[in-house]
């Protein structure tokens, strides 16, 4: 069964994102960059919340369009409303048994882009396998927290570690068996 991986950078200190979503200080080139660009081409499935998605606007996405063409898009939010939406872009109500009917007709596992508060409200409900962090060499001291404000807890089993020159390293933990 496809799992769903929430593949992301993070700081030291636990944050996806500084002051104001900045994103300056991640590490933005190098074999590390590199491997978790072509990681991506491994995924035909990705899921968001809104702000993530929207997150894409300053780098040039436009609204309704994909933000990974090779990918299909499923946009959780019980608020946003495009006029046009790509083919493989869908806006979807924030419910579970539709990733979990997303998740389980994937040709691969899914890609859980981003999204702290999105990501934490998955955790809360079981709804995370893999958790693989880009983990940068830097303190933000505040920001985009990695799970948001979700209280869960859950001890991982290290399945994967990769180092890079640039000081990112790559973990990835297995969450639910």
């Amino acid at each position: 069964m496809p799992k769903i991986i929430y593949y992301v950078a993070v700081s030291l200190d636990g944050y996806i994102a500084g002051e104001h979503n900045g994103i300056s200080k991640f590490v933005a080139s190098g074999n590390g960059v590199e491997k978790y660009l072509a990681d991506l081409q491994k995924y035909n499935t990705v899921i968001m919340g809104r702000r993530t998605y929207e997150f894409g606007y300053q780098f040039g996405l436009k609204p309704g369009q994909p933000a990974y063409p090779h990918m299909e898009h499923y946009i959780f939010s019980d608020s946003l409303e495009l006029d046009e939406l790509a083919e493989n872009v869908h806006i979807e109500k924030r419910s579970l048994d539709r990733i979990t009917e997303i998740r389980d007709n994937s040709d691969t596992d899914v890609y859980l882009c981003g999204g702290g508060q999105f990501a934490g409200w998955l955790l809360d409900h079981g709804l995370i396998d893999h958790l693989k962090l880009k983990l940068n060499p830097i303190v933000l001291g505040s920001g985009v927290p990695l799970f948001g404000d979700s209280g869960s807890s859950f001890k991982g089993k290290l399945i994967e570690r990769a180092s890079f020159d640039e000081g990112l390293e790559m973990l990835t933990y297995k969450i639910n068996d």
